[in-house]
């Protein structure tokens, strides 16, 4: 089987119609379940369209991504501008993810103190609708998935939104049978804990992509970024380089790229050879 491991190439092409579909779909239902959300009151609900909201950033980068690529094989020019857009919207979509996650999860505390009342049945009927978007986008995004990295992407972002479906609805069908109101912001609550890891891996891999442009650099592992006190952030992280290429360049560059793009000014970096081995060995 073929693979297309660019940023969209000819396989993502391809696709592009279906992931078009989906995109607009995801960005549609959204604003239903929005809308939805206020008017019932819902945080289950409003946390799943936030969700939404992330998934269709993703699934317009993914878009965007393959019309660039096939911009790219007619002009070879200005590709690099193109893909590094891409890392920063990966970035700022882990930011968003960030938000809307501390956000539901800070709503939630409050309504588990006083639950208000949530109008159960326009939820349940919404999140069964936002089943049958996510279900018809994974039919669409299916085959293209298994011949580009760049809809692979696209359609995971799908298949996590549909388990966020399945929890509003879940907590609709409680509230509606049992009148239980912790229900909504119970699952309200389950969805921003779901979007939190989702995020920092987006922000990581966003950050994993733009140290492995530093040129001689083959390869960035054992990533690790935390917050030691306010206003401190930092990394620690290994980089792998080709034989032969000199360390002191690589090792200010990423220094620099740290500091003034992500504002991380204390940082470890291990840069090692192509050939050094054993960091595979480590499982933590």
């Amino acid at each position: 089987m073929s693979h297309d491991h660019g940023s969209g190439g000819r396989a993502g092409a391809r696709y592009r119609r279906p992931l078009a579909i989906t995109f607009a779909s995801v960005v549609v239902f959204m604003a239903v379940e929005t809308v939805t959300a206020l008017l019932a009151n819902s945080l289950a609900l409003l946390s799943d369209a936030g969700h939404m909201l992330t998934d269709a950033v993703g699934l317009g980068m993914a878009l965007a991504a393959i019309t660039a690529a096939s911009r790219a094989e007619g002009n070879g020019h200005y590709t690099f501008g193109l893909y590094r857009l891409e890392i920063l919207a990966a970035l700022a979509n882990a930011a968003l993810l960030l938000g809307v996650g501390a956000y539901v999860l800070y709503e939630a505390a409050g309504r588990f103190q006083d639950p208000p009342d949530v109008i159960g049945a326009p939820v349940l009927g919404v999140a069964v609708g936002g089943l049958v978007v996510n279900l018809t986008g994974l039919w669409l995004l299916r085959a293209g998935s298994h011949q580009s990295l760049n809809l692979q992407g696209a359609y995971v972002e799908v298949l996590a939104d549909l388990l966020g479906s399945v929890a509003v609805v879940i907590a609709a069908a409680v509230m509606i049978t049992t009148g239980w109101p912790y229900a909504d912001p119970l699952f309200g609550a389950a969805i921003g804990v779901f979007i939190l890891p989702r995020a920092v891996r987006l922000g990581r891999q966003a950050l994993r992509t733009t140290l492995e442009a530093i040129e001689g650099v083959v390869d960035v592992h054992d990533l690790h970024v935390w917050t030691l006190t306010s206003e401190m952030d930092v990394a620690s992280l290994h980089l792998r380089t080709r034989e032969r290429t000199d360390p002191h360049p690589v090792l200010d560059q990423a220094r620099s790229l740290l500091r003034d793009r992500y504002g991380i000014a204390h940082a470890t970096l291990q840069v090692e050879p192509e050939s050094h081995e054993g960091c595979a060995e480590i499982r933590w």
